[in-house]
Formats: structure tokens, C-alpha cells, sequence
């Protein structure tokens, strides 16, 4: 589960990433490519229900879910074709399960931008069309390799021809490939060639101290168009942000509550990850631990044990699950039972968001 931050170079990328990761390193340069290698860092991923839960459950540990980020480094124009390093770069890209490309929404004289400029839109623009140009190479040069094999009668070639070309068809009407529905054959045919435009996008609007909820007109731009593409806005004060990554937690208690924020934006921009990856959480919870599970979306409860351990996806039996809401209101697991509100979940059953579970398993 890795999502790759992404964008122009001094949009706020690094910073972003190290207050994210909490990293107390010296701050990048001012100038571009700063980042050569790319960073990796683990991030929790910020979730209200857990501190429900421990007010009827007291464990020794809590435990939230996480994700791993990726700061890579800034991508320019003509990048698909080498400038900036830029091949090297977008194989980061490739190794990603989802893209938060930083499109930088203030003005700062002191802060050099790459195009001159200040145009958000403008830089969605220049990295997605780097990137459909790198699909669209990866795909040329994928094709004859197909063809070959699938002349010899290799279904599964076959299969990647189609896919192959349907995807070409497709960034040539100057559409990424997260747009276009393909079905499951297809999109198992596609997986091996890591199509970056296939990938989940989230928009991270870098925004001024002055307007931290997001709201000037040059934010609204950016929402409008994400909303056209189906994809989530989350403006974040970088800056901002990394002062308060610094800070211990009763100094940052009071920063938040000076500059008006109820808690850090970081912590709405990890469960918007979160989602554009695909996934939820479900919970176990006793004495020893709560503990918030990553699965995606649409997982089985046999699957759902797997993340556990995979002894518990191979031996699974059954799950016993209740609500959050029904331990609210009956205070406990017993009481949960007694009121015949726990369920038994059985292989078929998909996972909902936020089901509170114990499996039964064999080996």
C-alpha cells in the first residue's frame, strides 16, 4: 500500500513529505531536484473510531492503520523524454499503488517555480501529459513483444494485444488511462506494465497560512477541475504543517488551537489517501491491543484475516462481528452477545468499514 507524492519541482513536495513522516531533517533546497533518490516513509493513518472503541475497551497499545509514501523527485516538461532526469524519476511512479501530485496555490517571491508562474492547472496539465507520454511509450514498445507471442497461440498475449491497444486508443484522445473501463482480463493483462495514468490520483493544494481551508479562487480552479475527474482536493499548508511536525504534543495542541484547526491537515490528507488507494479498516480490539486493519475495499472476511496472518486466511472457519455502534450502545462485547447483536460472518462475507472482528480459524 504506496502512494507516490508527485509534481513540479518547489511546489512543496518535500516539505509535504517530511512533515507527513514527521522526518526532522534540514529542508530541501530552493531549486529543482533537490530530491534525487526517492524517500520513503511510513505514515499513520489518522482514525476518530479508535478512540471510540478504547472508552469500552482499554488496551496496553493502540495501533492505526498506515501507509507508505513515497516523496519523488520533481518532474518538468519533457521529462518522458529524459530532461530532468526524468525517465529515472517516472520509474518511481510506476512502483506506486496511487499518485498525490502537490500543485503549489501560493505566491512566494522567495520560492523560485520552475514555469515562472503560479498556475496550478497549468501543472496538472504539464505532469499528466509527461505521464501519458510515458504510458503511451511503455505501450509501443510492449506491443510487438505481445504480437509475437500471441502468433504462436499464448492466450494470455493474446489478452495483452487487446488490452494493449485499447489503452493506445485511448491516450490518444488525450485521456488518461484512469479514465477508461476496462474489464477484469484487460485490466489483469495491464497490471505487469505499471500504466501510470491507470493509477488513483489525489490533489494536494499547497495553499498560503492565509488560507488554509482552502477557499481562494485559484483553489476553486483546482477543485473544479478534479471534480471533473472524479478525484479529491485536499488543501494543506505545507509549511505550516512541517512547523507543527516539529513540535512536542502540548505545543502542538496550542498552535492548532491559535491558528483555528481542529486537527493538523496531514491527518485529512492520510485518510484521503487512504481512500484513493482503495482501502478501509476494520478493527480487532482486547486487552492487549485495538488495532486498525488495512484491507481494500470490497475484501472478504477470509481475506480480511489473511492481513492478519496468512494461517488465518487458510484456516479460516468464521468471524464474529459487531458494530462500533453496538458496542457503543451496549458497552461491551459480552452485553453485545447477550443482546444477539454479534454476528457470525461466514467465507462469503464482504467486509464493511469499521467491523469489529474475531476469527476462528484452523491449521
Amino acid at each position: 500500500m504506496k502512494a507516490g507524492i508527485v509534481g513540479l519541482p518547489n511546489v512543496g513536495k518535500s516539505t509535504l513529505f517530511n512533515a507527513l513522516t514527521s522526518s526532522k531533517g534540514a529542508q530541501a533546497a530552493n531549486y529543482p531536484f533537490c530530491t534525487i533518490e526517492p524517500n520513503e516513509g511510513i505514515v499513520p493513518v489518522p482514525d476518530p473510531r479508535l478512540k471510540r472503541i478504547t472508552q469500552f475497551i482499554v488496551p496496553q497499545k493502540v495501533i492505526p492503520s498506515a501507509l507508505t509514501l513515497v516523496d519523488i523527485a520533481g518532474i518538468v516538461k519533457g521529462a518522458s523524454e529524459g530532461e530532468g532526469l526524468g525517465n529515472k524519476f517516472l520509474s518511481h511512479i510506476r512502483e506506486v499503488d496511487a499518485i498525490i501530485q502537490v500543485v503549489r496555490c501560493f505566491e512566494d517571491p522567495n520560492v523560485i517555480h520552475v514555469s515562472g508562474k503560479v498556475d496550478p492547472l497549468s501543472d496538472i496539465e504539464t505532469i499528466e501529459i509527461e505521464l501519458m507520454l510515458a504510458d503511451m511509450q511503455t505501450l509501443d514498445g510492449a506491443l510487438p513483444r505481445a504480437e509475437r507471442s500471441a502468433k504462436s497461440g499464448d492466450k494470455e498475449a493474446k489478452e495483452r494485444v487487446e488490452g494493449i491497444k485499447k489503452c493506445q486508443a485511448h491516450l490518444k484522445t488525450d485521456q488518461p488511462l484512469r479514465t477508461l473501463q476496462l474489464d477484469e482480463t484487460d485490466t489483469k493483462a495491464m497490471s505487469a506494465f505499471g500504466l501510470m495514468t491507470a493509477k488513483k490520483i489525489l490533489y494536494v493544494a499547497n495553499v498560503d497560512e492565509n488560507d488554509l481551508e482552502g477557499k481562494s479562487p485559484i483553489v476553486a480552479k483546482v477543485r473544479e477541475f478534479a471534480a471533473k475527474v472524479g478525484a479529491e482536493v485536499v488543501p494543506v499548508c505545507a509549511k505550516l504543517e512541517a512547523e507543527i511536525a516539529e513540535l512536542d504534543e502540548a505545543d502542538r495542541a496550542e498552535m492548532l488551537a491559535s491558528a483555528g484547526i481542529v486537527e493538523p491537515s496531514l491527518a485529512a490528507l492520510a485518510r484521503a489517501a487512504y481512500k484513493a488507494l482503495g482501502y478501509q479498516s476494520y478493527f480487532t480490539a482486547g486487552e492487549k491491543e485495538v488495532r486498525a486493519w488495512p484491507i481494500p475495499i470490497g475484501a472478504t472476511a477470509p481475506q480480511a484475516a489473511g492481513v492478519i496472518h496468512t494461517d488465518f486466511e487458510r484456516g479460516f472457519i468464521r468471524a464474529e462481528v459487531y458494530s462500533l455502534e453496538d458496542l457503543e450502545k451496549y458497552k461491551s462485547e459480552k452485553d453485545i452477545r447477550a443482546a444477539g447483536k454479534l454476528r457470525l460472518a461466514g467465507r462469503d462475507y464482504i467486509m464493511q468499514d469499521g467491523d469489529i472482528c474475531h476469527f476462528l480459524f484452523n491449521v
